[in-house]
């Protein structure tokens, strides 16, 4: 498998990441996310405004992910997908098209539509979204085409 290849994997067949954004101290705040692919340039995720990191992202948007294979032992193949991006919370006028995508993708098993209703005020759940700019993977330092004596990351494009 390609770099490429690897790192689409890992997107599709993963559903959490780790999303880091900025506290008001400026301290790094690393959240988990149980989120839903729209392709490899945006992702969705379900959280309340009030959450620490949904703050953070209103007052500042850029925001760092990382996508990783956590079942695999420890020496194993590490596999991970690193993201930049900017996040923000989705308007109201694009929430029933964005819930569409991003429901069905996080709840593939679910037959009956996910209620967008459930996304509007006064309900406290909201629909937010990281649109990438750029991906990264993690390449260990003993891959046979890549390595490089240590582990590093490598852009890519999907």
């Amino acid at each position: 498998m390609t770099l490429e290849d690897n790192a689409r994997h890992v997107i599709d067949t993963t559903r959490y990441l780790s999303l880091g954004t900025v506290d008001p101290d400026g301290r790094a705040r690393v959240s988990p996310v149980y989120y839903a692919p729209d392709g490899y340039d945006v992702v969705y995720w379900l959280s309340v405004p009030e959450a620490q990191h949904s703050q953070n992202i209103v007052r500042q948007p850029e925001v760092s992910m990382v996508i990783y294979d956590s079942t695999v032992p420890v020496g194993g193949d590490v596999r991970a997908v690193y993201l930049k991006a900017t996040a923000g919370r989705v308007p109201d006028d694009e929430l029933a098209a964005c819930a569409a995508v991003a429901c069905r993708a996080r709840f593939p098993e679910q037959t009956e539509p996910f209620p967008v209703e459930w996304l509007y005020p006064p309900e406290r759940l909201r629909l937010w979204r990281a649109r990438v700019t750029e991906h990264s993977v993690h390449v260990r330092g003993s891959d046979p085409e890549y390595g490089t004596g240590i582990d590093s990351r490598r852009v890519v494009a999907l």
